[in-house]
């Protein structure tokens, strides 16, 4: 079979959430409801760290940008699935697909490199909290997000170029409900050597490099709380990282899980379901495990919520 110029490729065809169409309101409301609780949930914390003073610190800005990061990824992904959903429909154009594999790509990247700078500023204020100021300060902060949006760009746009130099045949079905780089990759009929060796040298690079950060960090922290002189201290020291670490866990726990499944499950359908774990079910969590285990959030948003009368 001779391969088709990839500029005559004009759609592909995503995997169907149900071919029932008795089931078909069900998934629409049910996804329709996770992105507004995604939204609203995260667009609050953002609110919350902005109109706070008491929140204007290191850990509450990328905790904003991390909730930003949040809802730009579940609006590069459920809108869609909505849309396929009310059209009854499996297609999506090849420009929005190559549109949905970079902003994921860039995302999911930003959100990795968010988690490895709030363990490092965990570090610094437990282990250095005379210096905690000095160190984390502004001009750092802003350093820090700069060059994450950096690296996660380039890291996009580079997996978009190498996708767009491929070849695809008559086969344009994406096992999953949206384009994922490794699964458009999947689907070509060219080489794919270079895409597949740059993917895993990059996902080792920019993954491997948060998850021993974000250990080493916490190998420190550890170290340093069981030195306190009371229990009590050691709680209120755990406590400030007890949400970091349960986002953490939630984030690299369903992202592992989605990768293991597809190199060990041959249900397309579980592993894209897997898929959906790390890129909504994460955005919709993150919002409540930082305001249920954090009483400055808390406080913040029960102003927010109170306030929004008045404007009435």
């Amino acid at each position: 079979m001779e391969p088709r110029n990839k500029t005559s490729v004009s759609k592909f065809f995503l995997l169907l959430l149900t071919e029932d169409p008795e089931l078909q309101p069900v998934f629409f409301s049910l996804f329709l409801s996770i992105y507004l609780i995604t939204v609203l949930g995260n667009l609050l914390m953002v609110l919350a760290v902005i109109c706070d003073s008491h929140l204007h610190s290191p850990m509450y800005f990328f905790l904003a940008n991390l909730s930003f990061t949040d809802i730009c990824l579940s609006t590069t992904i459920i809108p869609k699935m909505l849309a396929n959903l009310q059209e009854q429909s499996q297609s999506i154009t090849y420009t929005d697909c190559l549109s949905q594999v970079c902003f994921v790509q860039l995302f999911v990247s930003l959100e990795n490199s968010f988690l490895g700078i709030m363990a490092y500023d965990r570090y610094v204020a437990i282990c250095h909290p005379l210096r905690y100021t000095v160190i984390m300060n502004p001009q750092l902060c802003g350093q820090l997000l700069l060059l994450s949006l950096l690296i996660s760009a380039m890291d996009a746009m580079l997996h978009s170029l190498m996708v767009l130099r491929l070849s695809f045949c008559t086969d344009l079905n994406i096992p999953y409900f949206f384009c994922e780089v490794i699964q458009v990759v999947k689907v070509a009929c060219s080489d794919t050597l270079i895409n597949n060796v740059l993917l895993y040298l990059a996902a080792a690079l920019l993954g491997g490099i948060s998850l021993i950060g974000i250990i080493l960090s916490y190998t420190q922290v550890v170290s340093s709380i069981l030195r306190l002189p009371s229990v009590g201290i050691m709680y209120k020291a755990f406590s400030t990282c007890g949400s970091h670490l349960s986002v953490v866990s939630l984030f690299y726990g369903t992202a592992f899980g989605s990768y293991i499944s597809a190199a060990f499950t041959h249900s397309s359908r579980k592993t894209a379901v897997a898929s959906l774990m790390y890129t909504m079910v994460t955005p919709l969590m993150n919002p409540f495990i930082y305001s249920l285990r954090n009483k400055d959030v808390k406080h913040s948003l029960r102003k927010i919520i109170r306030s929004v009368p008045s404007f009435w």
